[in-house]
């Protein structure tokens, strides 16, 4: 007898029972009034006793016969529905045998052999199911593609109840087989339809048209849009153009790949547009596939035109599934003349400090020399408009220690470098953030820090990777600067309150310049010069900067022996590592890739290292090879001939096939560009 109907006949019973005991109890109480009806009382109740047991049993045999057709009924009807489901089901042991099938399966298979497929389907799912004993009840689904057909797997767990010692059996699985072809065709074909929206933009528009005569600018201009709408219309989209330097396009996104796959030839039109001008034609693209309303992606194609121009332009980037994808950016970044930037940012800035009851100064990571001396210059302006300032420096690289020493020296600058928990203990709602010589949130010296205030300033010169602060209130981003001292310098010279730098201060500074320009050899501009001009105003002293760059003997022996043991692969690329252990392996492999610049041949370098469990490569240029693009491949990023990576819980050799990988992806992707 099934549970529900046996609570309900337990239920009537139980009733019956209360009713009996409430007439007995009425009996007895007529017996002690007058005794003469204690016999017919004892008649009465035995005559009730009979009819109720009779009546009971009656209905019992009833409702069991009831039950038994109802069961029956059912029955009949779900092995009736299971026979003909309207789509195929079958049953598999766990082994992969197959022990029934339905109707619709035997007409959809006949002639197909599917019994490996579900078999090996079966078998990962019984071991899943053996290890996790709570998952036995949750259906699977699994998508699987036989001939042209796309199906839907649905499989579910039947326990094996059997309680028989000796002959046990392993759960077996329904599987319902749904045809799901037509509509995986309707999503494909909605993905297909749905629309792109991008921005082009020609790049240093102003410097451009500058260069070129009145005459050659209309020519040159009018090319140029020619190629951009010819483009866009190739791929069946359509261009306006809404600023001069500055067009929208629209297409379907089944085209993407096309485009993809012709590596944004646009980029090469663009470059190969005969100008008089010394400042190369190129154009920046930003495209994106993501978004749930046309307004959306517009928006999202804004911010990704900014991480373009951010990234230095003349490349493409495509936002899809919530991922960049870069493509291009092999030409050098065009320097500004102008320096109006510059005074709307010191302006904007002083502001920003006025406004703050405090201000934190924080650099990157394993900070070096230009990280602080830009530091120091912010700690100067902050200073110049009676404001306090405190720069965050949570660990000391084997390049700082001398110019710590120099730091601790100065009694001015005592108490001012805090370490990660005085941060922490500081900030507040109202503090000012100053991030300088990086953008990259997980790259700060504390990026705790970054949710602990809303007011952000980002000054740096790095290429913009996807990793960046978005919510900066103020950004000074400019990729065509040699370091991130150049910019702080700038900002010193426009400050409305003359924030004139002390002599360490603008040695500090002078410091920064040269070591990412390589003693100004590498990425300087007239801008550099510029600014290392003011510095030296400052009588600061050459002699003692450069006491700051000094390797000890040891050092400069490891250096060696990493040079030394080089391979060279594609002719003019050197790869090297160090394999030893060393808290400093990050800074020695920055050491050794700039020497391997020095030999003859060698075009780029590539420097391994590894510290605990993160390997550390070093990546250096003269500009002919982009070793950003290769090391973005990575995780890595920075400029086109100064950049590195991280790659955690790796070993150096594992590191080392991924680099040559990356290497061998760039000369692919480029090889047409």
């Amino acid at each position: 007898m099934p549970n529900n109907t046996k609570k309900t006949f337990e239920t009537i019973l139980t009733k019956t029972k209360i009713y009996l005991v409430i007439i007995a109890i009425v009996l007895v109480i007529l017996c002690v009034q007058n005794i003469n009806f204690i016999i017919p009382s004892v008649v009465v109740y035995g005559l009730l006793l009979v009819y109720t047991f009779w009546t009971d049993n009656k209905n019992k045999n009833e409702l069991d016969k009831h039950i038994q057709e109802l069961t029956f009924n059912v029955d009949t009807i779900a092995k009736n529905t299971l026979i003909n489901s309207p789509f195929p089901l079958v049953i598999i042991e766990a082994d992969g045998n197959i022990t029934w099938k339905s109707v619709s399966y035997m007409s959809e298979f006949g002639n197909t052999d599917i019994n490996n497929t579900l078999s090996e389907i079966v078998k990962t799912l019984k071991v899943d199911s053996d290890s996790d004993e709570n998952k036995r009840e949750i259906p699977v689904y699994k998508q699987i593609t036989i001939g042209k057909k796309d199906y839907k797997l649905i499989i579910e767990t039947i326990k094996n109840k059997s309680r028989n010692r000796r002959k046990r059996f392993d759960n077996m699985f329904a599987i319902y087989i749904i045809d799901n072809t037509e509509v995986i065709k309707a999503l494909k074909k909605f993905e297909e339809v749905k629309t792109c929206t991008g921005i082009i933009m020609i790049d240093s528009y102003d410097e451009l048209i500058q260069s070129m005569t009145q005459e050659e600018r209309t020519q040159v201009l009018t090319e140029i849009e020619t190629k951009i709408y010819d483009w866009v219309a190739k791929f069946g989209g359509i261009a306006l153009k809404t600023e001069r330097d500055r067009f929208v396009i629209i297409f379907e996104a089944k085209y993407l790949d096309k485009i993809i796959e012709n590596k944004f030839e646009i980029l090469g039109m663009a470059k190969n547009t005969e100008t008089e001008a010394v400042i190369p034609t190129t154009l920046s693209i930003a495209i994106v596939a993501d978004g749930n309303s046309n307004h959306e992606k517009y928006k999202a194609t804004i911010a990704a035109m900014d991480l373009v121009l951010g990234r230095g332009g003349d490349q493409a980037v495509i936002k899809r599934n919530g991922k960049y994808e870069f493509f291009g950016g092999k030409t050098q970044e065009v320097e500004k003349r102008t320096k109006v930037k510059a005074r709307a940012v010191a302006a904007a800035l002083e502001e920003l400090i006025e406004e703050s009851e405090k201000v934190l100064i924080m650099g990157h990571a394993n900070g070096d020399i230009d990280s602080m001396g830009s530091s120091l210059g912010v700690y100067r302006i902050v200073k110049s408009l009676g404001k306090t300032a405190k720069i965050v420096n949570n660990t000391y690289g084997l390049t700082l220690k001398d110019f710590i020493e120099a730091v601790e020296q100065e009694k001015e600058y005592e108490g001012v470098i805090i370490d990660k928990q005085q941060a922490l203990a500081e900030v507040t709602p109202n503090t000012l953030l100053v991030v300088v010589d990086t953008h990259k949130k997980s790259y700060v010296e504390v990026p705790e820090l970054l949710t602990r205030t809303n007011k952000i300033v980002v000054i740096d010169h790095h290429r913009r990777g996807p990793d960046y602060i978005e919510n900066s209130t103020l950004m000074f981003h400019e990729v065509y600067a040699s370091s991130a001292a150049e910019l702080v310098t700038e900002l010193l010279q426009y400050t409305k309150n003359e924030a004139t730098p002390t002599v360490f201060e603008a040695e500090s500074l002078y410091a920064g310049i040269m070591v990412d320009t390589k003693n100004f050899t590498f990425k300087t501009g007239v801008r550099t010069f510029e600014a290392a001009a003011y510095l030296r105003k400052n009588n600061i002293d050459i002699i003692k900067v450069k006491k700051w760059f000094q390797s000890d003997l040891e050092s400069y022996n490891v250096i060696s022996d990493i040079v030394k043991n080089t391979e060279i692969i594609r002719e003019t690329i050197g790869i090297a590592e160090y394999s030893k252990q060393d808290d400093n392996a990050n800074l020695i492999c920055a050491k050794a890739a700039d020497e391997l610049l020095t030999i003859s041949d060698i075009t780029a370098s590539f420097v391994l290292g590894k510290v605990k469990d993160t390997v550390y490569i070093s990546g250096r240029s003269i500009g002919d090879i982009n070793v950003q693009l290769i090391l973005e491949k990575l995780g890595g990023g920075g400029h086109s001939t100064v950049a590195g990576a991280q790659i955690e819980n790796v070993e150096i050799e594992e590191a080392r096939e991924r680099l040559k990988k990356a290497i061998n992806e760039y000369f692919e992707q480029n090889a047409i560009e």
